[in-house]
């Protein structure tokens, strides 16, 4: 029955079994995502503070995920997700070790960050070994099962370990057993995917590091592609910044409990993999450029005021209605799925690096959601925050306006949380 099943999907059984290493170890990356930021705050720590911690984190994610392709390129995708692994074990046992224990900023920081700059390099090394790995008919079937098991992985069963272990371990123990899962995904990975060199057809150059100054340069020469890469940051922000100070709010201010809030963001994430699946076949029905706009963009914008007012209004007894909310969030963030599709269709001969401006405005999303957070949470409130990001949703409705494709012809669409990028392109 597994042989058969390997069959019909059509792909190496290493690759299958790949997707596993990849799952584990983003459970364990993961894990913390939806309340670290309310257990350093119940330490001591602001909700600036916290949320500067955040930004650096994702701005770390954002430059790993840019240069994970051109290296795997350069040095192979194996040694590649090695150096991530490394990366990702000792700024987790700086940060648990001494970074967190301590609650000192200038020392959390750094350490949370070299999980930042790990972990893209472990999973998106994969994804470049994948792309040459897998039989061409079927590379969209891999990519996708790829963000597939990397959201559920992250966002899924990370979180829903934690609210199990939680109440079991306690914080830190719950931190520590995380390099547990991180470890056993590591080592499969690791067995899987061979060490060789990805050589360029002989009719190109060899890619180099000023490859990656065209995945900047072609932003400003191409508007419609730094449009693009605009709304893509604007993409997950609210994802981002949400964990740096809805947990609190919902916890102490509404009600919740910490239970109940960890179920909401997994039933978000759950939700969002499977329309994740489902984007492709509404936008070839609805246009790629209007799933964007609409269902990602004013679809966010207007759920995003769901998963604050229903709370507020309803307080404990509007946990049902929450969890809904949460759910059409989850969905609304896969409406912006066809951008993997948009940005190479503008530039056809510069794919990858029209692909590497998405890939930076995928990592971004990291960065710029808890520093909207850290900047305006004192000024505005909690309330001026979520104004404030479902503006940021309509502006990216008013930017894809101007983001026209040339003709419409199909493409494969990529499915992920963070649709980082199309493999084969990337530099």
């Amino acid at each position: 029955m597994l042989n058969s099943l390997v069959k019909r999907i059509g792909l190496p059984k290493k690759i299958l079994l790949g997707y596993l290493g990849v799952l584990i170890f983003m459970a364990g990356e993961g894990l913390e995502q939806s309340w670290l930021s309310d257990f350093i705050i119940r330490r001591g720590l602001t909700v600036e503070e916290s949320g500067l911690m955040f930004s650096v984190y994702g701005f770390a994610v954002a430059i790993a995920a840019w240069l994970s392709g051109v290296l795997a390129e350069m040095f192979t995708a194996k040694r590649v997700m090695a150096a991530g692994v490394v990366i990702f074990l000792i700024g987790s046992v700086l940060f648990l070790s001494v970074g967190l224990p301590s609650n000192n900023l200038s020392i959390m920081i750094p350490t949370y960050a070299l999980r930042g700059l790990g972990y893209p390099l472990f999973a998106y090394g994969f994804l470049v070994w994948v792309a040459y790995e897998a039989p061409k008919a079927k590379l969209g079937s891999a990519v996708g099962i790829f963000w597939f098991v990397f959201t559920g992985g992250l966002s899924v069963i990370g979180v829903f370990y934690a609210s199990v272990a939680l109440p079991l371990l306690g914080e830190m123990l719950t931190l520590w057993s995380g390099i547990i899962f991180v470890l056993i995904g590591a080592i499969i990975g690791l067995m899987l995917s061979k060490d060789t060199k990805i050589d360029a057809p002989s009719d190109e150059p060899p890619k180099t590091f000023s490859y990656l100054f065209k995945g900047v340069s072609i932003a400003f020469e191409n508007y419609k592609i730094g449009l693009g890469g605009i709304v893509r940051t604007i993409n997950l922000s609210f994802a981002f910044g949400l964990i740096v100070f809805l947990p609190t709010y919902f916890q102490n201010v509404i009600g919740f409990t910490r239970d109940q809030w960890l179920s909401i963001y997994a039933f978000m994430w759950t939700i969002n993999i499977i329309f994740n699946l489902l984007s492709g076949v509404i936008s070839d029905r609805c246009g790629w450029t209007n799933t964007v706009m609409w269902f990602g963009c004013v679809g966010s914008a207007i759920c995003v005021l769901l998963i604050y007012y229903i709370p507020t209004h309803f307080g404990v007894e509007g946990y049902t209605y929450t969890m809904l909310a949460a759910g059409a969030l989850g969905a609304c963030f896969a409406g912006f799925v066809p951008l993997s599709a948009i940005m190479p269709t503008l530039a056809p001969n510069d794919k990858g690096a029209a692909m590497s401006v998405l890939n930076l405005g995928a990592g971004l999303c990291a960065f710029v959601g808890p520093l909207i957070v850290t900047l305006f949470i004192t000024p505005l409130g909690i309330e001026g925050i979520i104004w404030l990001f479902s503006g940021l949703y309509i502006f990216g409705a008013i930017l894809m306006k101007f983001v026209t494709l040339p003709e419409d012809k199909p493409i494969e669409l990529l499915s992920e949380k963070d649709r980082v990028f199309e493999v084969k392109e990337v530099p």
